[in-house]
């Protein structure tokens, strides 16, 4: 969900996909609710199969998990925004089919270096089923996708945007240095008063107190964090200080690994970062790729049989001496590429599918390949050059794209959760917490 499990299993064999998933915990004779959430219900099962997960990744760590109470209201306010991202997409009509679901699977299994039967005897030994892992994964699929839908799509960078970042100090500095970050936040509503604020802000200084006196920031973040990301330990992954709202952007620059900051006022709360780790920056050269291809796609009027036969006909008619780029004016259905025969210019193997790229690797000069699937269809490709370019330029311009882009996507993913959260009926019927939020 969250993308978790595409972005996921980190921890150990399969990521912080898996281990930070909602699972479907098995039917049980004894059940009982404990949150209503608009439309639909958080199960006393699922809020266990979750507890013990996150206690599981919490000692694969090394590390002790926060009190019962503490974590598992933790766990059930992430199970209730992922709740309420999963009717979103009910609503929408978003579907997840059942090939797209094996690939992400497959994909899953090899990022960690397993067959299937391999990855499906992971699971068992972490205490799921492989029918609970799918399920896993279709939900973090569907969250991606409305949050793709929701905010995403929204964000907007200009060209002047970028131009503007790359001529600050800022945008010049982004290019040298990445930062491994945790965070903790101490929440503020979003008309909060001084003395709610005051009382964040207390909050807030005790836990920093706490962290300068040795507390592990992981066990304070599971403890007392209200981020996303809180239940693993705060982790934020690598980011540009760029990406960063100030005085973050700043203060990264003269902090050494293992330091954290002090609590600094956001419009969400008071936020604490500890820096993990520091990377240099990236090359600007990169491998570029020149490659002209047709694509058969089945239709509903032509099986996928009947596909691959006409793609294998064409690549025999190429081999016979028949002409690539006449070939691929005729047949060919990309219509990006089609009207040029199929040329699709210098591009970068990294923007292409794994199966395109692999097998473009795999040509020399002037082969044409036999036909091979992808999730297009059927194509025949013939690589006709390969070059190194210093693409500096055009490379900063996207690096500085990508930084705007994340950075606007950081600040409304927050805003529309915390947006979608409060909008909810939801009743909670956990002992010891806030029991209904209208």
């Amino acid at each position: 969900m969250k993308t978790k499990l595409t972005d996921c299993l980190r921890p150990l064999l399969l990521g912080a996909v898996l281990l930070s998933s909602t699972a479907h915990a098995a039917v049980q004779t004894l059940d009982s609710v404990v949150a209503i959430v608009d439309n639909d219900v958080v199960m006393k099962s699922q809020l266990d199969q979750r507890v013990r997960e996150v206690e599981q990744t919490i000692a694969k760590r090394g590390g002790s998990a926060p009190p019962p109470g503490v974590l598992d209201q933790q766990v059930l306010e992430r199970l209730i925004v992922e709740n309420l991202q999963l009717q979103i997409g009910e609503r929408s009509g978003i579907r997840i089919t059942d090939e797209e679901l094996n690939q992400a699977i497959g994909t899953i299994a090899q990022r960690n270096g397993m067959s299937l039967e391999q990855f499906r005897a992971a699971l068992a030994r972490d205490g799921l089923s492989y029918e609970d892992a799918r399920e896993q994964v279709r939900r973090e699929m569907i969250i991606s996708r409305v949050r793709q839908r929701r905010v995403a799509e929204r964000i907007q960078v200009s060209e002047q945007e970028v131009k503007n970042f790359l001529a600050s100090d800022m945008g010049k500095m982004q290019l040298s240095e990445e930062y491994r970050l945790a965070n903790i936040l101490i929440p503020t509503p979003e008309r909060a008063d001084s003395a709610t604020i005051q009382a964040a802000a207390r909050q807030a200084g005790e836990v920093y107190q706490q962290l300068k006196q040795g507390a592990d920031f992981a066990q304070m973040a599971m403890a007392r964090s209200a981020s996303e990301s809180a239940l693993e330990g705060g982790e934020m992954g690598w980011r540009k200080a760029a990406q960063l709202p100030p005085p973050f952007d700043r203060l990264l620059s003269s902090m050494s690994v293992g330091d954290v900051t002090e609590p600094v006022r956001t419009p969400g709360g008071f936020i604490i970062l500890k820096l993990q780790e520091k990377r240099g920056g990236s090359s600007m050269v990169r491998d570029e790729v020149h490659v002209r291809h047709i694509l058969i796609k089945p239709s509903e009027i032509r099986s996928e049989e009947a596909t691959k036969a006409l793609a294998e006909k064409l690549y025999e008619r190429i081999q016979n001496g028949e002409d690539f780029a006449q070939l691929a004016k005729s047949f060919s259905e990309d219509p990006g590429s089609a009207l040029n025969g199929g040329d699709l210019n210098w591009i970068d193997p990294n923007a292409l599918v794994p199966e395109f790229r692999e097998e473009m690797a795999s040509a020399q000069q002037g082969q044409v390949t036999k036909p091979f699937k992808t999730q297009y269809g059927w194509h025949v490709l013939e690589v006709l050059g390969r070059r190194a370019t210093d693409s500096t330029e055009q490379a900063r311009e996207q690096q500085a794209m990508n930084v705007l882009r994340n950075r606007k996507y950081d600040e409304e993913l927050q805003t529309w959760l915390r947006q979608i959260r409060d909008e909810a009926y939801v009743e909670i019927k956990l002992p010891g917490a806030n029991q209904v939020s209208p």
